[in-house]
Parts: structure tokens; C-alpha cells; sequence
């Protein structure tokens, strides 16, 4: 069984302009002659490798958790694309997807430097998957996310952001990406892997 890590290392990770960089605080060290190691730390729930709940955008949608765990575990799909993710595309994944295994196309992971358009994102809303994951850290235009992100998280899709597939071949896998339950809030970081089939 090969496992594949596609999560960033937190205290190294990118951050999306203007959200609060991860901090760490080493509050005892055995070297210092504690009796243990202990790790504080502060972070932005959209640092690194993350999740969004409905809530991110829409005051009444669902925390992360209130999201049940079937939209972050499962069989997805891995494709590359780079560029601009156009309707045309969006609908050709999805059949692509679909093809190799109907259970699959509910989880899109979108390999490359790429930006789902709004379009692209009425596609994947108006097919009811469960999740779009990228290696971006906002599934949207950088300089303009929020109309992607509102099309998208009304249909209670979750966005899986600031994955890492550079070293993932395109096809199935197991994903796991459940996010740390953190109640009331708009998303959470996840140790997000694959496992091959």
C-alpha cells in the first residue's frame, strides 16, 4: 500500500495574503531540563493544507463541525490541469472521473498550477459533488475568490486548499482529509493523504 502525503508542513507552510502566518512557541524542552518537550501554537484555520465549511462565506451555513465526515473521506479523482479551469473543463473531469469510478467523480482534486472559474465552479455545484481540492491556497482567483467560494459552499461543498500533488500520478485513490474538529468555525487544517488502490 503506498501512501501519499499532499499536506504542507505547517510552520513552513504558504499563507494567503494577509491571513496570520502559523507562530510556535516552545514552552518546555527536555534539553533545558524539563521533564518534557511541549509545542504552543497560533494559526489561521486557512494556513497550509485546509478545509472550508459553508460557514467561511455564509453566516448560516455549517461549521467544519457540523460537516459530516463523508465529504472528506473517500474515493476521489486526480487530474492535472494547469491554467484557467473553464466550464468545458469542469464537465470533461467530471466525465473523465466518472469513466474510471462513479464514486471517484464526487471528489475532485485538481492537480497543477490552475483557478477554478466561476463557471467551471457552477459545473462542479450543478454535478453535487462533495469536495474540490487544489494546490492553491484559495480555490478561486487570488485576487478575487469569493464569488467561486459562494457558488460552491451553497451546495455545501467543501474546498480542500493548498494540497500537494507534484509527486501524485493522475487517477483513484482513498482520500483522507478530515479536518481537526474544531467547533464553530469556518474551516480547520487536515493532514490530507491518498492511498492507492
Amino acid at each position: 500500500m503506498k501512501i501519499y502525503d499532499i499536506s504542507q508542513e505547517v510552520f513552513g507552510c504558504v499563507v494567503f495574503p494577509g491571513d496570520p502566518k502559523p507562530e510556535r512557541q516552545i514552552m518546555m524542552q527536555t534539553a533545558n531540563g524539563d521533564i518534557c518537550n511541549l509545542t504552543a501554537f497560533s494559526m489561521c484555520a486557512h494556513n497550509g493544507t485546509h478545509v472550508d465549511a459553508p460557514y467561511h462565506f455564509y453566516g448560516y451555513g455549517k461549521t467544519i463541525d457540523q460537516v459530516n465526515l463523508d465529504k472528506f473521506i473517500g474515493y476521489c479523482f486526480v487530474v492535472d490541469h494547469e491554467g484557467d479551469v473553464t466550464a468545458d473543463n469542469a464537465k470533461a473531469i467530471l466525465a473523465k472521473a466518472e469513466a474510471v469510478n462513479k464514486d471517484a467523480s464526487k471528489k475532485i482534486l485538481i492537480k497543477g498550477k490552475s483557478t477554478v472559474t466561476l463557471e467551471a465552479a457552477e459545473v462542479f455545484a450543478n454535478a453535487k459533488v462533495d469536495l474540490i481540492g487544489n494546490e492553491s491556497q484559495t480555490v478561486g482567483p487570488e485576487d478575487g475568490p469569493a464569488a467561486v467560494h459562494y457558488s460552491l459552499l451553497k451546495e455545501e461543498i467543501v474546498l480542500l486548499e493548498g494540497i500537494r500533488l507534484e509527486e501524485v500520478p493522475e487517477g483513484v485513490y482513498l482520500l483522507d482529509a478530515a479536518p481537526i474538529n474544531l467547533g464553530g468555525a469556518d474551516g480547520a487544517p487536515c493532514r490530507a493523504v491518498l492511498i492507492e488502490l
